[in-house]
């Protein structure tokens, strides 16, 4: 428990202090200097714990390749590890050692499954060695355009299929959670993911879909999609999903979607970097996003950098663990059921 600090000190205290400060400062910038030179003519592998193609993918290698140039000397090397809706990459990149020579990321979906107790998890998400997270990803709702689905009225009455990577991932869950709550007559159909899922909407295999904004911006402007609602982020030109819900404990399902929509493109390592290396790894990443020219990519690709970093980061996956019996045993539910 961090001790309150007294509201006043005296003149000589806050000397004091203030040198101690200052050496511990110099202190932790030469371990950060050696820190770096650490990383001279090592590989770090960075996991995406999904395949080749689509947002981590894009958004791994990005932060790879910058990190790369702020760490000099070293090597960034991208491993696809898909599977089990992240969970084989996030247990791997647990189980590494611990030197600071492996990092990568994961899908936000996987706090639902720690909250839910799932048997295939090895990790503790409080646990990783938090670098950050680089983008805001609001929830949203996507009607083909060939549904004939305008608005939330003819959602409430229509018969749709939705599409889903896989169990376990965040559009999964959170697909079931807005099924629930907003009481529709929908059916979740498993194995589409990006592209895939996008031609199976123009197909009319597929009739909707849940995910972030970013993700299907370029089709809903292509005149493929149209946007329903979406679920928490900022005030925008979509109507919010908590409009058309009353009970307090359904918008606390709202709520929670919400508030890992904001959590989007984690970056970690396992647990139990040292600190002054993992320091100096944090300082990179920040460099990284922070660059004007990785930016202005990733704008143009459609996903602006959002990012949190560090310890920031490390609180916001803590908090939204810690969640109230009753939501954890709706989310339960819902990742225990059995799909046809």
């Amino acid at each position: 428990m961090r001790t309150k600090k007294p509201r006043y000190q005296s003149q000589h205290r806050v000397t004091f202090g203030l040198a101690i400060s200052l050496a511990g400062a110099a202190l932790s910038n030469t371990a950060t200097a050696a820190d770096t030179d650490f990383f001279r003519g090592k590989t770090v592998t960075y996991i995406v714990a999904t395949g080749p193609g689509g947002g981590y993918d894009y958004h791994g290698r990005l932060v790879s390749e910058y990190m790369q140039r702020y760490l000099p000397g070293s090597t960034f090397v991208v491993k696809n590890m898909p599977g089990a809706g992240h969970i084989i990459g996030a247990n791997y990149l647990y189980a590494a050692k611990p030197d600071g020579l492996t990092l990568g990321t994961f899908n936000t979906g996987l706090i639902y499954n720690q909250l839910t107790g799932l048997d295939l998890i090895r990790f503790d998400l409080a646990k990783y060695s938090w670098l950050g997270k680089g983008e805001s990803e609001t929830r949203v709702f996507i009607a083909s355009t060939q549904s004939g689905v305008k608005t939330f009225a003819d959602l409430k009455s229509a018969k749709l299929k939705l599409a889903v990577s896989g169990l376990g991932t965040a559009a999964y869950v959170e697909s079931r959670l807005i099924i629930e709550a907003l009481h529709l007559n929908f059916e979740i159909i498993h194995g589409y993911s990006g592209n895939e899922e996008r031609m199976a909407i123009r197909r009319g295999e597929i009739q909707g879909a849940a995910g972030g904004r970013t993700s299907y911006q370029d089709f809903v402007d292509q005149g493929h999609g149209r946007f329903i609602f979406q679920i928490g982020g900022p005030k925008s030109d979509l109507t919010q999903a908590a409009d058309y819900v009353t009970d307090p404990a359904t918008l606390s399902v709202i709520d929670l979607i919400g508030t890992t929509s904001e959590l989007s493109r984690f970056t970690a390592g396992p647990p139990d970097i040292p600190r002054e290396r993992l320091e100096t790894l944090r300082d990179a990443y920040r460099k990284a996003l922070e660059d004007s020219e990785m930016r202005e990519k990733s704008a143009k690709a459609g996903r602006p950098i959002v990012p949190l970093y560090g310890e920031e980061i490390a609180a916001q996956v803590r908090k939204a663990l810690q969640q109230p019996p009753e939501i954890v045993a709706r989310l339960t539910t819902i990742i225990n059921t059995k799909e046809p």
